[in-house]
């Protein structure tokens, strides 16, 4: 029988998953930036365009529960393995048959090989790490998550934008795609990426441990019990809502962008969907201040109203305001995945295993959201569409007054002077 969490720390696991984080998010979020060059290789509509994501994202509502039952029945080595050399082979294909049914496709299996990563690598990073730090630990995958959010777009900018010299790595990354489509040497990178992952993986020692009881995912009557908890559906529409916006922001800014101001999507407008995830990350280092210092509550209300306001002030600003207000956005969501996440964790007793999976599965509003965009900014316009990501939003304010978890966020108390 294995033992409990060790008291050893690992940590070349926590670099590991440190690395695994970096991946996810570099992969994930550059579609953000290549959304436009895709619409206009394809020639698609906006909605279409919008497909693109939903087929991406819709992986989490179909992979995040299986997933916590394949990591009860196989080894966290195998299931990084099979993901990673999933994403080597999806990649390849891609790169060799680019066309947008395919593209289609390689996005939905990314999207599942990402759900069953996340399901990984979390109860991994609470083990290695110890018990005592995953809350730090967490926080730090979060910074690293942000990071490759924002360096992504650069690589972008690199490989289609380089032409100084015949021998530059970028010339010949682009010397394997078609000429006509530079961005599709982005999945050769990634194919690269995954590949020596997959090695990293294969020769990593792993530590045996035992997950407690309340860490475990639980049978199909956990969730099913789960479900019939109105807490438990009110989170999942909470962050189905909060990625739902935030993709829904990332995935039509450099469109945006171009379509109202004239700024050149593979310049201007990759840099500024940099930007949003960086103030995005800038966002979380405050939001750790703030959430010990007020309610959590509060600070979604606070977070929740500043999005909406500076949502209508990017859609109908000038473009220099436009400039400045779409990273701002990232600034203000910051807070909100993970406080509708501990509230939605401390609002349940048990089972919060399974919980979480219901939770990750919300993840597929990443799908949704900016496909509403797209069908209704081809409807009527762009910035419609896009005002639309206000319903989400108002549901996402509706937490901090309803909410009413069994234990409340700590916050430091200020001691005041007394008096002479």
């Amino acid at each position: 029988m294995t033992n409990s969490i060790p008291s050893k720390k690992y940590y070349h696991i926590v670099l590991l998953v440190m690395v695994v984080f970096f991946a996810i998010s570099f992969i994930t979020n550059i579609l953000n930036s290549i959304i436009v060059d895709v619409k206009e290789s394809f020639d698609l509509s906006l909605a279409l365009t919008g497909l693109l994501p939903f087929s991406f994202f819709i992986a989490y509502g179909v992979m995040s529960i299986p997933a916590g039952f394949l990591s009860e029945k196989y080894s966290d080595r195998t299931l990084l393995s099979v993901s990673f050399l999933t994403m080597t082979a999806v990649s390849i294909v891609f790169t060799i048959f680019p066309g947008y049914l395919v593209f289609s496709l390689t996005l939905f299996c990314l999207g599942c090989c990402m759900a069953v990563l996340q399901v990984v690598i979390n109860p991994m990073l609470r083990a290695a790490g110890g018990e005592e730090h995953f809350a730090f630990n967490s926080v730090l995958a979060q910074l690293v998550f942000g990071s490759a959010s924002f360096a992504s777009p650069y690589l972008y900018i690199y490989l289609v934008n380089d032409t100084d010299s015949q021998k530059s790595i970028a010339n010949l990354l682009r010397s394997l795609v078609p000429t006509d489509l530079p961005w599709v040497s982005l999945y050769v990178v990634f194919s690269f990426l995954a590949l020596l992952l997959l090695l990293i993986v294969r020769l990593t020692k792993y530590p045996k441990y035992q997950k407690k009881e309340i860490e475990k995912s639980g049978d199909y009557n956990s969730y099913l019990q789960l479900l019939k908890n109105k807490w438990t559906l009110l989170y999942f529409v909470g962050i189905f809502c909060y990625v739902g916006t935030e993709q829904g922001i990332g995935n039509w800014i450099s469109q945006f962008l171009n379509q109202y101001h004239g700024y050149d999507p593979q310049t201007t407008g990759a840099n500024t969907v940099a930007y949003f995830w960086a103030m995005l990350t800038a966002g979380c280092l405050l939001g750790l201040i703030l959430l010990k210092i007020m309610d959590s509550r509060k600070l979604l209300i606070g977070a929740a109203t500043a999005t909406m306001v500076c949502l209508i002030v990017a859609i109908f600003g000038s473009a220099e305001v436009a400039l400045i207000a779409f990273p701002m956005l990232g600034f203000f969501i910051s807070v909100m995945w993970s406080i509708i996440f501990s509230l939605g964790l401390n609002s349940v007793r048990s089972q919060h295993g399974s919980l979480s999976g219901i939770l990750c599965t919300g993840i597929a509003g990443g799908a949704v959201m900016p496909l509403i965009v797209g069908f209704i900014g081809d409807l009527f316009s762009l910035k419609i569409g896009m005002m639309f990501l206000l319903i989400p939003l108002l549901f996402i304010l509706s937490i901090g007054f309803w909410a009413k978890p069994l234990v409340n966020n700590s916050t430091i108390r200020l001691k005041k002077k007394s008096k002479l």
